[in-house]
């Protein structure tokens, strides 16, 4: 993963946004991280691209043993100063995991990283090694599908009064710059790697893992009152934003 692709640069932004209790973070990514997870007190689980600490945090409530990474230097001392000292962060990236011993940890989770990602066939090898034989990946993305970026919009059916999502292109691979702060004038950007979904699903399992469970989510938000509302919020459920992937050992 390159330095690039890092949110180091808005640290305080980001850790605000997910800090936010309407976030998706909060409201549709953690209830269904957790429960794909099922942590048990005294397990070992590896938070990969760990931000500012939100999910290594939440995590450790469960009784877990917590352990975080980000290649953000800004996020993780955000992270660590707003977590308990029995959480052990990094800075790393995560395609080179030396902090860690072969199978060494119950869980691995990755939310919201991989389209972050460039090598992220090396990403996977390092979550297969140090996971033990009867470990889970849990891993949630921008659903592939349905969100690449610069080839995909909402648009509105004035006739037939439909919200819908268009796709301009799906399989090829692509690169694209992404503004971190939209409508702003900070010119702040990232990386995001669009890759269609059997990218994937080749990537792990070259890795060693199989699918155990294949989910998808959608918003929890709904549209002001107006015109469009029962539509949008139609939409909202029709069409969802994340895909998350649990997985096993091969």
């Amino acid at each position: 993963m390159k330095k690039n692709t890092s949110w180091g640069n808005v640290a305080d932004w980001y850790n605000d946004t997910v800090s936010d209790p309407d976030s998706y973070q909060n409201k549709v990514l953690l209830p269904g991280v957790l429960r794909l997870l099922n942590l048990k007190s005294g397990q070992k689980v590896l938070d990969v691209a760990c931000g500012q600490g939100f999910f290594s945090r939440e995590f450790q409530k469960t009784g877990a043993k917590v352990v975080g990474v980000d290649i953000s230097p800004e996020l993780v001392e955000i992270a660590k100063k707003n977590s308990s000292s029995e959480i052990e962060y990094h800075v790393s990236s995560a395609d080179l995991l030396l902090f860690l011993k072969d199978a060494s940890c119950d869980a691995v989770s990755v939310v919201l990283a991989v389209q972050n990602m460039e090598n992220i066939a090396a990403v996977f090898r390092e979550c297969k090694r140090v996971l033990r034989s009867e470990g889970k990946l849990v891993v949630v993305l921008n659903h592939p599908v349905l969100r690449v970026p610069r080839r995909s919009s909402w648009e509105f059916d004035e006739e037939k009064q439909v919200q819908f999502r268009r796709l301009d292109g799906y399989l090829s691979e692509s690169k694209e710059e992404i503004e971190m702060h939209p409508g702003k004038k900070d010119g702040v950007k990232t990386i995001s790697f669009h890759r269609p979904l059997q990218v994937y699903v080749k990537n792990l399992a070259n890795a060693g893992f199989v699918i155990t469970r294949l989910e998808e989510w959608t918003s929890h938000k709904q549209s002001e009152e107006g015109p469009r509302k029962k539509a949008e919020d139609k939409s909202r459920k029709e069409f969802p934003l994340f895909l998350a992937l649990e997985c096993a050992s091969s």
